[in-house]
């Protein structure tokens, strides 16, 4: 008995209506049918028909109804990502359309972590703005299991992170941009500056902000306490925000970490002073990390060409 041809891509796309893929995200979303309905301005019974036709043109059953709502298979979560990706996708489009319709030339979207700001990202980003004026150029700045998530989610365009081990899969590209060491820092006048000799166990009676839970920083630090035995229970405010921590330490006697270049800069504008003691605790270097297997806009493309030429 013959077998029917494999259907392809093209001819499958033909077939799947957009208007099935935002069903699906919605129930994938609402995990109801008719809250989905709702919101696309359908009929139950006509939300029904077309998630029906969805899973008759994929060949795959995407939804159970259970007594809490409708849950998702397996084969339903791949159909979610994909779809929910669509959506994310159309919106950078309607955005670079729009930077089109407003005179630029397109949207870079850039995540960072606050290490890679003072000696990477501001001076590339400073001279990629003045060749190209009408760029619409944005900046989000958090740790690097929050930007690398951005990222696989279509956030941002690249990142200049961190990419621990944990954090990393083979849907991400990257490359070596900055090594440097991490320090402690307190505001000017701290009474641990005043110590000629400091040892770990020093610090760890004094109260610190630290990065949240998961971030390389965070992880790097346990770790380090962990292995010299010092695992104690600190005294600590979280936060990912580098204008928070800066303005804690002027606030207090709390200690933080940062990259030896941001202690640096804030030694300037925020009188932070960086303590003489040895950290036994490296940080992965800062990294370019792109989505593998995904085009950079243009403008992203010309963004990674300065900011490896600068690297050479």
């Amino acid at each position: 008995m013959a077998t029917s041809p494999p259907v392809s891509d093209e001819a499958l796309l033909l077939r799947l209506r957009t208007r099935q893929l935002l069903l699906v995200a919605l129930v994938g979303r609402e995990r109801q049918l008719g809250r989905a309905a709702e919101a696309m301005g359908l009929t139950q019974p006509a939300a029904t028909r077309l998630l029906r036709q969805a899973e008759d043109t994929l060949g795959a059953h995407l939804f159970e109804r259970q007594a809490r709502g409708m849950e998702p298979t397996a084969a339903g979560e791949v159909v979610i990502r994909y779809a929910r990706q669509l959506l994310v996708d159309f919106g950078v489009a309607r955005e670079q359309l729009a930077a089109l319709g407003a005179g630029l030339a397109g949207h870079l979207r850039i995540g960072s972590v606050p290490g890679a700001l003072p000696q990477l990202l501001a001076p590339v980003l400073a001279d990629y703005k003045r060749r190209h004026p009408r760029v619409a150029v944005s900046v989000l700045v958090e740790t690097s299991d929050a930007m690398l998530e951005r990222l696989r989610g279509g956030e941002v365009d690249l990142v200049l992170g961190r990419p621990l081990e944990s954090l990393f899969g083979d849907d991400l590209d990257s490359r070596l941009l900055l090594e440097e060491p991490q320090v402690v820092v307190v505001r000017d006048g701290h009474p641990l500056l005043a110590r000629k000799r400091l040892a770990l166990a020093d610090l760890l009676a004094w109260p610190w902000v630290l990065q949240p839970p998961g971030s390389p920083q965070r992880t790097r630090l346990e770790t380090a306490l962990a292995e010299a035995g010092l695992a104690v229970q600190l005294d600590m405010i979280e936060t990912a925000s580098t204008v928070a921590t800066t303005a804690l330490l002027a606030a207090s006697d709390r200690l933080a970490i940062m990259p030896a270049s941001l202690a640096a800069h804030y030694a300037g504008l925020a009188g932070l002073k960086v303590l003489k003691v040895a950290l036994p605790l490296r940080l992965p270097s800062i990294h370019l990390v792109t989505r593998r297997r995904r085009a950079l806009p243009p403008a992203a493309e010309a963004f990674v060409r300065e900011l490896l030429a600068g690297r050479r």
